[in-house]
């Protein structure tokens, strides 16, 4: 953990709203009382999301003048019901696997029924044949949530690192925002 910071949250943020401004990083840094090296950690990566979230902001409204009034209401709708579906997915992973742990739990405490010194018997075959079929439950629910982290790799890897951004919730998943890690 490192040491504290000289400057408030406030100050902070009254310097990255001044570099996105356009003024110079050493200016800054000098008014600050703080090293250039420091400025330019805490603000590089959020500058340049900051700068493509913006550009990306112009683009969208550059396209969306270009389309009619019922085609920009039929693309704000569609934009709406993206947003819905990621929201419904993401829930749906997040009770999935819930479901999948309460299940594997059960199972998990169904194994003290099961006799090791004759396996073979009635009551542990009974045992075994109820973990196994809570097991495949619980496999079955978490599928959503498995699948969402299997397409998102990448991005879990990057998070895992310590990586350049951390995503919000599970938006980054279908590409939204992600919060810059020094935010």
């Amino acid at each position: 953990m490192g040491r504290p910071s000289k400057l408030t949250d406030a100050q902070w943020e009254a310097i990255g709203k001044r570099l996105l401004a356009g003024e110079s990083t050493s200016a800054l840094a000098r008014e600050f009382g703080v090293s250039k090296g420091a400025v330019s950690s805490r603000f590089s990566k959020r500058t340049e999301t900051i700068k493509a979230v913006a550009n990306q902001l112009v683009a969208t409204d550059r396209a969306m003048a270009n389309l009619n009034v019922s085609e920009q209401m039929a693309a704000r709708s569609l934009a709406d019901d993206l947003k819905a579906v990621s929201e419904h997915l993401a829930s749906a992973a997040r009770y999935g696997s819930a479901t999948a742990h309460r299940l594997l739990a059960v199972a998990h405490g169904n194994a003290a029924k099961i006799d090791e010194a004759d396996p073979m018997n009635a009551g542990s075959i009974e045992a075994m044949r109820g973990m196994a079929a809570m097991t495949k439950l619980a496999n079955d629910s978490s599928e959503i949530a498995v699948n969402l982290l299997r397409a998102n790799k990448d991005n879990i890897e990057d998070l895992n690192r310590g990586g350049k951004d951390v995503p919000a919730g599970l938006d980054h998943f279908y590409g939204a925002s992600t919060i810059p890690a020094d935010a």
